[in-house]
């Protein structure tokens, strides 16, 4: 049936649903086995919600349903291309992807520590880095004692690898 013979009032808007975490075209979805466990939980999560909404009005029902279904959609696609990267067999003193890696700033001497993984992983506020992330890029296939450089606008910051490790 033609659209111009549905009843304005009839006519579902699509759902709006946010794009997940970033990833370019053509990059890989890499993931650590635990981003993969994770994006599985999630999905697992959104099927129980999905199937589990207790709303009366049929309208409302189905909104909530589709907004659920555009978000499973998005994320079945995250799943079916990623790419779990094993941490065993990283060459341990060099930076890959899923290391674990100690910096410190040669300006104040700050030190912190970030594993690289997964765009959906990525958490800064848990040490998290995605490895598209400014910082993760000049820190693969270096090694400990490596000073790297972040260019940024006003200052660049370097950083010395004092610390590689898998786990």
């Amino acid at each position: 049936m033609s659209r111009g013979f549905v009843r304005e009032g009839d006519q579902e808007d699509v759902p709006m649903v946010p794009q997940r975490a970033y990833l370019p075209d053509g990059v890989a979805n890499f993931v650590t086995r635990e981003g993969m466990d994770q994006l599985l939980k999630e999905k697992e999560e959104l099927i129980s919600e999905r199937e589990s909404i207790d709303i009366s009005n049929e309208n409302e029902k189905r909104i909530s349903q589709n907004h659920l279904n555009a978000k499973l959609q998005l994320l079945n696609e995250r799943i079916a291309e990623a790419r779990i990267v094993e941490i065993t067999g990283q060459p341990p003193d060099e930076v890959t992807f899923g290391a674990t890696v100690t910096l410190k700033t040669d300006v104040d001497g700050n030190v912190q520590t970030y594993r690289i993984v997964g765009v959906d992983e990525a958490d800064i506020g848990k040490g998290k880095l995605s490895f598209i992330s400014p910082l993760a890029k000049v820190l693969i296939n270096k090694k400990a004692g490596d000073k790297v450089t972040l260019k940024r606008d006003k200052e660049n910051i370097v950083f010395e690898i004092i610390g590689i490790v898998y786990k």
